[in-house]
């Protein structure tokens, strides 16, 4: 009886996570065995899953709520087979989404977000409570619908709506503590003197040290978070709603960086008249944040342990030594170039402010019996404000400025809308069951305006939001003001889906779409797509099983386009003040035009082919299914250098090339249970994904060197030789051994004699910071009141680079393991080279493996039904999130997530945040 219970609970559950769906539909979703069939958003609609031809995962609030992150994208880490989450625990920053591999250098890379029909580039402001689901659309031919935009994938969220008679009040709140999940071990002192010297071959410092700084602990402290949730809902026979409000606060591990989020959420939906409803979804957001430089992490590696925090004098210590070999305000010589980061935390005072607001209406009308018409507006406006004051004065050993400080000011807005109207005709004729969708959609995204202003000598002043600027305008540096480019894309899309007899299945879709980003000629993009389904398990053969419960075979194909081109290649760009002669006059200033443009630049192109299999057994107790997909990005767009003879001096973009992305993906579930008092689940997902830049079209492309270090050195490189890699591989020079001194030699590739710095054409490929394989695991179980949960998220194949590491110039620290084990004339078996103060160059010595298994989550909850006649249920949790990691790479954390750009500083340990463990005490009420 029970079970039924659960079962009917299930049912009701499904009714409101498919707002569009009817009485009738939602009926249907029960077979004759009143088993509950999965439905999932689909674009514009939703659809049965056993009816779905397209490879799409579902992660339900449940799932993401557990893990007490401050972004929802982080918590489904490891919980969806090909979506690789490269997440950071920086408040407020975005984690990387690549959904089936990296198809794109240049262009945009983040898949689409779709948050109740709204189209936003992330869900940092979307309070993880407020979620009911996600659908993640992974293939071409579930993407088509969106065309343009779902080039990279498209994650649908689900917010809440009103459930129930009466009114429903929910509360969830939590508090947690935060700190490093892994510490770089530093050399102390005494080991950095020894180290020192031994690399200047005199000795400089003394090996009886009075100071000894842990640099990492006097910038950083244990971390604080908490947030509190309430919500409240209910439902009429016309009218839901839902009205949530939560506060989010951080005080992050780095010294004087907090973070406060208030989101506010309404989603109403209002039955006017008999087959005419109007839902209206609004939220706000607001953000205050007192960010610090990031560069105060490397500062704290690099920093010398022998310098102290302050001097007895009171100033701040400096790397000088003296003539005893300590280090001193008045010492005899500078020994290396690194700042004091506590000094540099103190000295940036920065604030930032900011507000979101998004919402939309829809309006559904059944015009007849199985044809409704929808439309919708959805638009969003942000408005973002900081400020920067830079109050550094002079340091004891270095010149001074010619400012006493810098103010630097930003206002940053804008405002997006889309359109959408479509026709949805759904109908059941004997063995068919046909359902028609047919629209039009504008979308404009007006770009964002900025103004920028730094000024100099500004008074101190406790507020800098409220220095006025007219009583400075001759101590302004610079002024810049930009007004955003303004995207405009109109759209037509239709589809149709079609079962008979309840086991073949076909789907087709088609969307034209029209970008402003293009000249004319170029600006429509046609973007087809198909999907074929057999449900094997209704066949006569199979319909009577006991054991098989689903079978089904599925594939399509489709075909998508990217319009994100790099704003800053744009033909508009131009050069200026570019002098000439004119009249006499020899420096006649003007305009030209400096970059090259393709007049034939259009959409990047990517085709999809993919099949799988859906399966369900044993009473539907054991569930999965295996995908196979070929991915092929065409026209891939990336600079070209410019002919000599043209007269132009900049790149510009044309299609040169190609990307392939080859992939299968498997995912296994087991709901089982041992009596009505426990039930237990355990599930896991795995992806592999090979990612090729497959050809280059023009070998005149314009090299992108990236990976930076800051010392004239960089880790990666796209040009012709990068043909048979994946995106983002390092280009390194090979270690071979070492010579009689101890210093590294260099593999001769090419057999020029040439080696090390001496010869770049030596440097090869090493691999990417993309894994080629992700894997999550989860287990759980329900005993009485008691629930537990766990689950964990690993990568294979990935390298990421020690950055850090690599930037040693002179006098900075160096690791434990390097002062410990270093060659020297007793020691030439060491791991490391012998000390030295030369620029290091680039080389796999610190390229490390990026591969680790990560216990994301463990939690614990003890609930307690009806403890009071008003109060429905009390949960009571405890989680531990991030509390074990399994890792290769000796440095802090080896998801390193810059701003996902390939050829940035993503897998680059340079300035990077580490990763946090956190304990969490949380309570959840039901009123």
């Amino acid at each position: 009886m029970k079970n039924k219970k659960l079962k009917f609970v299930s049912a009701i559950a499904v009714f409101y996570f498919t707002a569009d769906l009817s009485a009738q539909q939602v009926q249907d979703t029960l077979t004759k065995e009143n088993k509950i069939e999965e439905v999932v958003m689909i674009g514009y609609g939703s659809r049965k899953k056993v009816d779905n031809t397209t490879s799409i995962s579902t992660i339900n609030s449940e799932e993401v709520n557990k893990t007490k992150v401050l972004n929802a994208t982080q918590a489904i880490q490891g919980k969806a087979a090909g979506v690789t989450v490269v997440a950071s625990d920086l408040p407020g920053s975005t984690p990387t989404v690549i959904i089936r591999g990296l198809g794109t250098a240049l262009s945009g890379r983040n898949p689409l977000y779709v948050v109740d029909g709204l189209f936003v580039d992330n869900i940092n402001n979307i309070n993880s409570n407020d979620i009911l689901s996600y659908d993640i659309l992974k293939d071409a031919s579930a993407l088509a619908i969106y065309g343009n935009r779902a080039a990279n994938g498209v994650i649908i969220i689900t917010t809440k709506t009103g459930r129930g008679k009466g009114i429903h009040v929910e509360y969830d709140g939590y508090v947690g503590v935060r700190m490093p999940l892994k510490e770089v071990k530093m050399a102390g002192s005494n080991l950095f003197s020894y180290y020192t010297n031994t690399a200047l071959g005199a000795t400089k410092f003394s090996q009886d040290q009075p100071v000894n700084t842990d640099w990492f602990k006097e910038i950083t402290r244990t971390g604080m978070y908490s947030n509190n949730s309430i919500s409240l809902s209910g439902a009429s026979e016309s009218a839901k709603y839902f009205l949530s409000l939560s506060n989010y606060e951080e005080k992050s591990i780095l010294n004087g960086t907090d973070y406060n989020r208030t989101t506010v959420r309404t989603n109403n939906e209002f039955k006017i008249r008999k087959g005419i409803v109007v839902t209206q979804n609004f939220s706000v957001t607001f953000n205050h944040t007192t960010p610090k430089p990031l560069s105060a992490f490397t500062t704290a590696y690099k920093q010398s342990p022998i310098v102290p925090v302050f001097f007895p004098n009171g100033e701040y210590g400096v790397p000088i030594v003296g003539a005893d070999g300590f280090a001193s305000a008045t010492g005899i010589s500078q020994f290396n170039n690194v700042g004091n980061p506590v000094a540099q935390l103190a000295f940036n005072d920065e604030k930032q402010k900011s507000y979101l607001m998004q919402g939309g209406l829809k309006l559904d009308i059944d015009i007849i019996k199985h044809l409704k018409f929808t439309s919708q507006f959805s638009g969003e406006y942000s408005n973002f404000k900081s400020y920067i004051f830079d109050g550094q004065q002079r340091l004891i050993g270095q010149t001074a400025s010619q400012y006493t400080n810098t103010l630097a000011n930003n206002t940053q807005d804008y405002f997006n809308w889309t359109l959408t109207n479509y026709l949805t005709y759904a109908q059941k004729f004997g063995i068919h069951d046909i359902e028609a969708t047919v629209g039009t959609e504008a979308t404009v995204k007006d770009g964002i305006n900025s103004l920028y202003m730094l000024r100099k000598n500004v008074i101190n002043d406790p507020n800098y939001w409220d220095v006025s600027g007219t009583n400075y305008l001759d101590q302004i540096l610079q002024l810049n003001s930009v007004n955003g480019n303004k995207n405009t894309t109109n759209s037509y899309f239709a589809r149709a889906q079609y079962k008979l007899m309840n086991r073949y299945l076909l789907s087709a879709t088609i969307r034209r779409d029209g970008s402003s980003q293009f000249s004319d000629g170029n600006k429509w993009g046609t973007f087809p797509a198909f999907g074929l389904g057999w449900v094997i398990s209704e066949e006569n053969f199979l319909k009577d099983s006991t054991f098989f419960n689903l079978l089904k075979l599925r594939g399509g194909w489709g075909k998508l386009g990217n319009q994100n081109i790099p704003t800053n290649y744009l033909p508009f760009a131009t050069g200026v003040n570019y002098n000439y002669s004119f009249n006499n006059m020899p420096n006649s200033s003007g305009t030209t035009i400096d970059k090259i443009f393709d007049p034939n630049l259009s959409w990047e192109i990517t085709e999809e082919t993919s099949a799988g299999v859906d399966f369900e057994v044993l009473n539907r107790k054991f569930k999965g299914s295996v995908d196979v997909y070929n991915r092929e990005t065409t026209n891939i767009i990336l600079a070209s250098i410019p002919i000599s003879t043209s007269g132009i001096s900049n790149s510009g973009l044309s299609h040169l090339g190609s990307v392939v992305n080859k992939g299968i993906e498997a995912t296994l579930s087991y709901d089982g249970r041992v009596n009505e008092n426990f039930t237990y689940n355990i599930g896991g997902n795995y992806s592999y994904n090979k990612n090729e830049l497959t050809s280059l079209s023009d070998a005149n492309v314009s090299p992108i060197r990236g990976g930076g270090l800051g010392n004239g050195q960089y880790t990666k490189l796209l040009d012709a030789t990068a043909v048979g890699q994946p995106l983002g591989s390092f280009w390194l020079w090979e270690v071979a051994g070492k010579d009689a001194n101890g210093n590294f030699t260099y593999v001769d590739t090419n057999g020029n004699g040439k080696t090390g710095a001496d010869d770049a054409t030596d440097r090869k490929f090493f691999g990417s910071y993309i894994p080629s394989s992700t894997y999550g695991i989860n287990v759980g179980f329900k005993y009485k009141n008691i629930d537990f949960s766990a689950n964990g998220y690993g990568t294979i194949g990935s390298k990421v680079y020690n950055g850090k590491k690599a930037q040693r110039f002179s006098g900075e620290n160096i690791e434990y393991s390097v002062a410990t084990d270093f060659w020297s004339s007793t020691n030439t078996g060491a791991a490391n080279p012998a000390p030295s103060n030369t620029v290091p160059i680039a080389s796999n010595y610190y390229l490390e493996s990026g591969d680790f298994f990560r216990i994301n989550n463990i939690s614990v909850g003890y609930t307690l039904t009806k403890p009071v006649d008003y109060l429905k249920s009390v949960r009571l949790y405890v989680s531990a999130i991030n509390p074990i990691i399994f890792q290769k790479f000796s440095g802090f954390s080896p998801e390193l997530n810059a701003d996902g750009n390939p050829y940035g500083n993503t897998g680059v340990e340079l300035d990077a945040y580490p990763t946090l463990r956190s304990f969490v005490v949380g309570l959840n009420l039901q009123f």
